[in-house]
């Protein structure tokens, strides 16, 4: 069978929509449309319909996938469409600037025409933008954008009244300066087991990151209570922090320099999204082929 690669037309969608009610396998779909079953799969799981307002009505509707699919082309064209707003966004990628930087900037800047981080991603990775190589000015560096998924590994116990649903709304919403997020950046295995710690500061994102030479929880928590100990309560009422074996001495934390810890749920690393962000700017400099061995405490207060 030759794959065909343009998109689906709405006859087809609503073919699909037919034999989905009538429970033809999606093998025998792509066999009489001369599709890649992955396109089928693909055109399913993207533009099934979903209203909370309407539960009985979810599921795959032809006229509604077409509609879905050709508002998101429209979005996802805007940099095509708009030249000037793809130069200014292009100009920003090439000074080092994220996507979550631009995307936020146009926001500030109260810009009419503007574009939310995804869209700038996905026209980073699409055809137009591979032209111009401008993944590599991303702090990663990646060729390829990598699939969206949660982190997944062994997670050690902690305790309920610990969990970040029972972090205060003031610390939830940034209304109270003092409330930090931390997190370990890990680097190629072949380098050895040294890493960094990242904390910043939830409201002025403030950022410090500290050496470890090992994952080890004791020195790696002795080091966020050497750095953050001397700085009056009001800058260090609490810190976020992931289920990472390295973050268990957290009663350390509370009880000799009283500052409270709060961990988020497992696999859910965008409960702590200041650190995550902060992190992919950081490997700018601090990138995993980096032997952090050869880097002196200076270089960290430098970078």
């Amino acid at each position: 069978m030759g794959a065909v690669y343009d998109q689906l037309s709405i006859t087809e969608r609503r073919k699909i929509e037919r034999w989905r009610h009538a429970k033809v396998p999606v093998d025998e779909m792509a066999r009489v449309l001369k599709r890649c079953r992955s396109t089928i799969f693909r055109e399913l799981k993207r533009n099934r319909f979903s209203d909370e307002n309407m539960p009985g009505c979810d599921g795959y509707y032809g006229a509604a996938a077409h509609l879905m699919h050709a508002e998101r082309r429209a979005r996802e064209r805007k940099l095509i469409k708009h030249p000037e707003l793809r130069k200014r966004v292009i100009e920003r990628i090439k000074n080092g600037w994220t996507p979550e930087q631009i995307s936020n900037r146009m926001i500030h800047e109260r810009a009419p025409l503007r574009v939310c981080q995804e869209t700038i991603y996905r026209y980073i990775y699409s055809k137009e933008g591979q032209r111009e190589d401008l993944w590599w000015y991303l702090p990663t560096h990646r060729v390829a954008r990598r699939p969206r998924r949660t982190r997944r590994r062994r997670e050690p116990k902690f305790h309920r009244d610990v969990s970040i649903l029972f972090r205060p709304d003031d610390a939830a919403h940034r209304r109270q300066f003092g409330h930090w997020e931390a997190d370990l950046m890990l680097f190629k295995q072949k380098l050895g087991q040294s890493n960094v710690t990242s904390l910043v500061e939830r409201v002025s994102r403030f950022t410090v990151i500290l050496k470890n030479p090992n994952k080890r929880t004791k020195p790696v928590m002795g080091k966020i209570m050497s750095a953050i100990r001397d700085l009056p309560f009001v800058a260090r009422r609490s810190i976020t922090f992931d289920r990472g074996t390295e973050f268990v001495s957290w009663p350390h934390l509370q009880a000799e320099i009283g500052t409270q810890t709060w961990f988020c749920d497992p696999s859910s690393p965008w409960q702590k999204g200041t650190v995550e962000n902060t992190n992919r700017r950081l490997r700018r400099w601090l990138p995993r082929k980096r032997d952090i061995r050869q880097c002196t405490d200076h270089d960290m207060k430098v970078i």
